[in-house]
């Protein structure tokens, strides 16, 4: 099934279709959410709700790109609301907290396991450092960076998802390897890990 006739069987309701089109890309569906939200579960939560999206608005899809620039398009702009909404709900959770006294210890005791070895706990706080770091770019920035390294795309291909010139994504990802470097270096100088 090609592309054309996958995407008049998806406008036609066709489970089949729905299906065919899942099977094709969940993968690369899941990887763009996880480059952006750095969370296996709610990756998966998000690929979800881009196929519900997909199935609904199908009768939109005019043509004018890809398939796969349309899903990628669909399960960035995902992600940032997730993330924008996290970044709310993380705040008031933070005064509520600060007004309450307490502390939810869980999630710490869940990430720092004393059953892991020394190397797995290092290896894990480099990974949540430098994924701090990739949330903390600006949020064109992030985006090309995350669909140019974690996902292997071309700057043509992050250009036509992200409806910029080739040269713009050029410059996002060069100031965002910039960024990178600087927050990192800094946690380097002081010893973060």
């Amino acid at each position: 099934m090609d592309e054309s006739e996958l995407i008049k069987g998806i406008q036609m309701a066709d489970q089949q279709a729905f299906r065919t089109l899942v099977e094709s890309y969940q993968k690369m569906v899941v990887n763009t959410c996880l480059g952006i939200v750095h969370n296996q579960s709610d990756a998966e939560d998000l690929a979800q709700e881009v196929f519900l999206e997909v199935f609904r608005n199908a009768d939109q899809f005019r043509g004018d790109a890809r398939l796969s620039t349309w899903l990628y398009r669909i399960a960035v702009n995902r992600s940032l609301n997730f993330m924008r909404a996290n970044r709310r709900k993380r705040f008031w959770q933070s005064i509520e907290e600060t007004f309450s006294g307490g502390r939810n210890h869980s999630r710490e005791i869940s990430e720092n396991r004393s059953d892991q070895p020394d190397n797995d706990i290092k290896d894990q706080q480099r990974r949540d450092m430098l994924h701090k770091a990739i949330d903390n770019l600006p949020e064109r920035q992030r985006i090309a960076f995350t669909l140019n390294k974690y996902e292997d795309l071309s700057y043509l291909q992050v250009a036509e998802i992200m409806q910029l010139s080739v040269a713009s994504v050029e410059s996002l990802i060069h100031r965002a390897k910039k960024n990178l470097q600087d927050q990192l270096y800094e946690c380097y100088k002081k010893k973060c890990i």
